[in-house]
C-alpha cells in the first residue's frame, strides 16, 4: 500500500507521517487492493482537519474528521475508514469476482447493503456556468446540481461542501 501524506499549514514531520502510515496500513488487512492512498493534513486556527482518499478496484473510499488534534482526528478517521470498508467488503468483493469472469456465489445481503431507489428525476440539461449552475442550486435549495458546462459541453456536478464552500465535479474521461 502506498501512502501519500501531505499538509496545509502544517510541516508533515516524520512522527506525524510515521503515525499516518501506521494506522492506514492497519486497514489493509480489509482490503488488498487499494490505489495509492492520499492523505491530507489541514491546519486552521485551532482545528486539525485529515481527509483520506482511497481509490479500491474503481470505487472511492473517502474519510474526513476534524479535531483539536491531529493524532485524535487521524484515529477517528481510519474508525470511520475500517467501518465503511466492513460495511462494504462483501459488495467489493462480489464486485471483484464478477469482474474477474469467476463464477459468483450468492451471499445473503447485509440489511444495511440493501439500498432502494424511492424516487427518479428526469430533466433537461442546460448548458450554462458553473457559476451560474452554483445559483440555480442555491434557488433550488438543493445540496448539489447536474448541469451541461457551456466552456467544455461536458456533464458536471456543482456541490455545497460543509466548510460552506462549493465543489465541481468534472468527468476524467480518458
Amino acid at each position: 500500500m502506498r501512502i501519500l501524506v501531505r499538509g496545509k499549514n502544517i510541516e508533515v514531520t516524520p512522527a506525524l507521517r510515521g503515525y499516518a502510515e501506521k494506522r492506514l496500513r492497519k486497514l489493509a488487512k480489509f482490503e488488498q487492493h487499494f490505489g495509492e492512498v492520499q492523505v491530507t493534513l489541514t491546519v486552521e486556527k485551532d482545528s486539525h482537519r485529515i481527509e483520506v482518499t482511497i481509490p479500491i478496484d474503481g470505487m472511492i473510499l473517502r474519510g474526513e474528521e476534524t479535531t483539536g488534534d491531529m493524532y485524535a482526528s487521524m484515529d477517528l478517521v481510519v474508525e470511520k475508514l475500517e467501518k465503511q470498508l466492513d460495511r462494504y467488503k462483501g459488495k467489493l468483493r462480489r464486485r471483484r469476482v464478477m469482474a474477474e469472469g469467476q463464477p459468483y456465489i450468492d451471499e445473503p445481503l447485509d440489511e444495511d447493503e440493501d439500498f432502494q431507489i424511492v424516487r427518479t428525476k428526469r430533466f433537461a440539461l442546460k448548458p450554462m456556468a458553473p457559476e451560474e449552475a452554483v445559483m440555480q442550486m442555491n434557488l433550488l435549495g438543493h445540496s448539489f446540481f447536474v448541469f451541461t458546462n457551456a466552456e467544455n459541453e461536458q456533464v458536471n456536478v456543482v456541490y455545497k461542501r460543509r466548510d460552506g464552500n462549493y465543489g465541481l465535479i468534472e468527468p476524467d474521461l480518458g
